[in-house]
C-alpha cells in the first residue's frame, strides 16, 4: 500500500487503517537472495579496558574516517547505541559473499581508526566489567529509559551495555514453498533458539557469572514481553501479516514524539491500539507515529519489509562471520532450509510450528548443553557447509564455519562456556582501571 495514499486521509488514523498499513509494509515479497548485516561493538581503551571511553574520545578517533552523513564509502552506516556502542550496518547486497566482504572491509577501516587512538572493538554480547552510562541524549532514548525503568533494571542493561549481530534477509515470495514468506517467518523463529544457544556470549555482568549463557537474551526476555517476545502458540496456518499487525497494536507506547527537544515520555499503560482509540487527548495518532512505533518493537525476528534476525550475541574478532553465513544460507539455500526445518522440528509443539518461549529461555540460560539444541545445531551446521559452497563462499570461510561447529556445538559448548572457564583472561587487568 503506497504511503502517499495515507497522507491524504483524515489525520486521525483508525485501528483498521493501521492494520491494513502494517500488513502492507511488513513483508515485502520477492525471491530471496539479498543479505545485510548489522554489527554492534563495545569500544575499549586498550591500555585500561575496564574504564569507560568518553564520547569525546570516540569522536576524535572516528574523525579520521572517510564518512559522509554517517556512511562509509561503501554505503555502510556507522552509528552509536545509547551506551556508546558502535554499530556498522551494511546496505543489502545481492550475494552473501558480497555482504560479508563489504562488512569485513569496513570493519577493518573502523578498527584501524580506533587503534590509532588506543581504542579497540570488543565482541561480547554484554559488557562483562563496565556499567556504561547513557551517552545519547536524544528524547527517544530518555523516553525509552523511563518506560523500561517502570519494568525493572533490564532496560538500562540492554540499552547501554549489550551488543548483537543482526542478519537481514528477504521476506520471501507469496508462494507456499520454503521460499515463501510464511515458511521463512516460521523457519527464522525455529532457528532462533538454536542461534541463541550456539552463539551465546554474554555470561558475565560486573565481572561475575549471571547464571545465563546469554544474559543479553535474558534481558530481552524480561524487558517487556509484549514488545520483545517471539510468537507464542501460533498455528501453522496463521498469516504472519496478521500476527505482526496484532503484535504492533498490542505493544505498549514507548514514546510520544513532541518537539525535537521536548519530553517524549508516553503516558503509562497505553498501547498503540488504545491511542488509536482516542486514549491520548493530546493529539491523535498519525501515519508517521505508526511508522515510528514500528521501530520501537524488538522481537527476535522483526519484519520491516525484510526479516531482521536479532537474537545473536556479538562475537569476538571475525567471529561475526560464522553466524552471518550460517543464518543466511540456512534460510536462502533450499536444501539447507529443508534440513534446518527438519532439524528444528523437535523444538516445536504439536499445536504450533514455533518453538515455545520456554525453549528460547533454555537456550539463553544453558546454551549448547541442552541436548536437543546441540543436535539441531549440528544438523544445521552440517547442512550449511555444502550450501555455502553452492553460494560461492570460499573454502577458507567454510572452514571457519566448520571449525566453530567442532569447537562448540559438537562438544555441547558455546563461546560463553569459555568465558566462564577463564573469566580472568577475558581482558587484561590493570589495577588503576578497575572499579
Amino acid at each position: 500500500m503506497e504511503r502517499q495514499l495515507w497522507t491524504k486521509v483524515d489525520e486521525r488514523l483508525s485501528a483498521e487503517a493501521a492494520t491494513d498499513y502494517i500488513r502492507g509494509v511488513c513483508f515485502k515479497t520477492g525471491p530471496p537472495g539479498s543479505t545485510g548485516v548489522e554489527l554492534e561493538w563495545l569500544v575499549l581503551d586498550r591500555a585500561q579496558p575496564h574504564r569507560l571511553v568518553s564520547p569525546e574520545r570516540l569522536d576524535e578517533a572516528l574523525a579520521s574516517l572517510p564518512a559522509a552523513d554517517g556512511r562509509l564509502p561503501s554505503g555502510t552506516r556507522l552509528t552509536r547505541e545509547p551506551g556508546g556502542q558502535l554499530e556498522l550496518s551494511t546496505s543489502p547486497a545481492p550475494r552473501l559473499l558480497a555482504c560479508v566482504t563489504t562488512a569485513a572491509e569496513d570493519l577493518a577501516l573502523v578498527g584501524r581508526a580506533l587503534r590509532a587512538q588506543g581504542l579497540e572493538l570488543s565482541g561480547y554480547g554484554l559488557d562483562p566489567f563496565r556499567d556504561p552510562q547513557r551517552v545519547l541524549v536524544q528524547p527517544r532514548y530518555a523516553a525509552m529509559e523511563r518506560y523500561f525503568d517502570r519494568i525493572g533494571p533490564w532496560g538500562r542493561m540492554m540499552m547501554r551495555a549489550t551488543t548483537a549481530i543482526q542478519v537481514n534477509l528477504d521476506a520471501g515470495t507469496e508462494g507456499g514453498g520454503l521460499d515463501g514468506y510464511r515458511a521463512r517467518w516460521q523457519l527464522a523463529h525455529r532457528l532462533g533458539p538454536v542461534l541463541v544457544a550456539a552463539f551465546a556470549n554474554s555470561p558475565l555482568w560486573h565481572g561475575k557469572p549471571t547464571g545465563w549463557r546469554s544474559t543479553r537474551q535474558a534481558a530481552w526476555k524480561n524487558l517487556d514481553p509484549g514488545r520483545t517476545s517471539p510468537p507464542q502458540d501460533l498455528p501453522a496456518h496463521a498469516d504472519p501479516r496478521d500476527a505482526w499487525a496484532g503484535f504492533a497494536l498490542d505493544a505498549g507506547l514507548l514514546c510520544l514524539r513532541r518537539t525535537p527537544s521536548g519530553d517524549w515520555t508516553a503516558p503509562p499503560g497505553l498501547t498503540l491500539a488504545s491511542w488509536l482509540d482516542g486514549g491520548i487527548a493530546e493529539r491523535p495518532a498519525t501515519l508517521d507515529d505508526l511508522d515510528y512505533h514500528l521501530t520501537t518493537l524488538f522481537p527476535p525476528v522483526r519484519p520491516r519489509g525484510w526479516l531482521e534476525l536479532r537474537m545473536i550475541d556479538a562475537q569476538p574478532g571475525d567471529g561475526w562471520l560464522v553466524p552471518t553465513l550460517l543464518a543466511a544460507v540456512l534460510l536462502d539455500d533450499p536444501e539447507a532450509a529443508w534440513a534446518a526445518w527438519c532439524a528444528t522440528e523437535p523444538l516445536c509443539t504439536a499445536s504450533s510450528p514455533f518453538p515455545p518461549r520456554a525453549v528460547w529461555a533454555r537456550a539463553a540460560r544453558l546454551g549448547m548443553s541442552v541436548p536437543e539444541l546441540a543436535r539441531a545445531a549440528m544438523a544445521c551446521f552440517e547442512a550449511a557447509i555444502p550450501a555455502l559452497a553452492r553460494a560461492g563462499v570460499p573454502a577458507q570461510l567454510r572452514e571457519q564455519v566448520a571449525a566453530f561447529a567442532a569447537r562448540y556445538p559438537a562438544r555441547g559448548r558455546c563461546p560463553a562456556d569459555e568465558l566462564l572457564d577463564h573469566p580472568a583472561a577475558l581482558l587484561p587487568v590493570h589495577p588503576e582501571g578497575t572499579y
